[in-house]
């Protein structure tokens, strides 16, 4: 009786082991330095480093951020030096889901405003994917 209680928890623990497919493999990301950080009606629009000495601008969606769109995260940084960065995940080659890093005061340098007036609707055109630039 006492090696079949130790046969079967040692079988508890191994078969979750066999039991896992490999479903981070095919999920990477890329991550982004985020210069500024514009909060709007439609979402977020973001200016970030696309290469050197060029800044790339997009817009996420306020509907992502919900339980019910989830393509977006809003992650608040610890307080200290860290800069806000932008990561876009790709899973099978496919948009997935970006987090986006944010410094965790509003009266932080990377949060700006959008004067009134400005239309900022072209960065919200296509809501059912993320196109990032690179260069």
């Amino acid at each position: 009786m006492k090696k079949l209680i130790i046969v079967l928890f040692f079988m508890a623990l191994i078969t979750p082991v066999f039991a896992q497919e490999n479903v981070a493999s095919d999920l990477y990301y890329y991550n982004v330095s985020v210069e500024k950080i514009y909060p709007s009606g439609e979402g977020y629009v973001v200016q970030y480093r696309k290469g050197i000495n060029q800044i790339g601008i997009i817009g996420i969606p306020n509907e992502w951020f919900t339980e019910a769109g989830g393509k977006a995260e809003l992650m608040k940084l610890p307080p200290g030096r860290n800069w806000p960065t932008m990561s876009i995940f790709y899973k099978a080659g496919k948009f997935s889901h970006v987090r986006l890093y944010v410094h965790h005061k509003k009266g932080h340098r990377t949060w700006g405003g959008i004067p009134q007036g400005i239309d900022v609707s072209r960065y919200f055109k296509d809501i059912d994917s993320f196109r990032i630039e690179f260069e």
